[in-house]
């Protein structure tokens, strides 16, 4: 696995950009980052596992909302420096804002709009935390 891990191009702090993608539909559902341990995380386990900036720690997707990342595939760019997962997303929900995925706004006209439904509200998977 270090073979695998030291062909990749970290940022200086040791991360790589990761993008979530639906294995059947081919839907972007999300953008994270990885560190090696993430990643080597995901890959033993077959569940993303991701490493919040935010949190300072790993945060396997679905922690707290049970929305887990099953991974389907795992790809690299031509860079090595972007990685793919396609993943099977369990409940259907990727957002934390409770929607299918977090590309649900859209530039029309000269405004950003939201234009993908709020499946389940955050109150409901989170609590009253969120």
């Amino acid at each position: 696995m270090n073979d695998a891990l030291d062909s990749l191009r970290w940022t200086e702090d040791g991360l790589i950009p990761v993008i979530a993608q639906d294995a059947e539909s081919g839907e972007v559902l999300m953008f994270a980052w990885m560190n090696r341990e993430a990643l080597a995380e995901t890959v033993a386990r077959g569940e993303a596992v991701y490493y919040s900036r935010s949190r300072g720690r790993l945060w396997p997707k679905g922690e707290s909302s049970g929305h887990v990342q099953k991974v389907r595939e795992l790809r690299v760019d031509c860079d090595r420096d972007v990685l793919l997962l396609k993943v099977e997303q369990i409940g259907g929900i990727a957002c934390h804002t409770g929607r299918r995925s977090c590309f649900y706004t859209r530039f029309e006209g000269d405004a950003w709009h939201d234009v993908d439904p709020v499946l389940k509200d955050p109150k409901d998977i989170y609590g009253e935390t969120s």
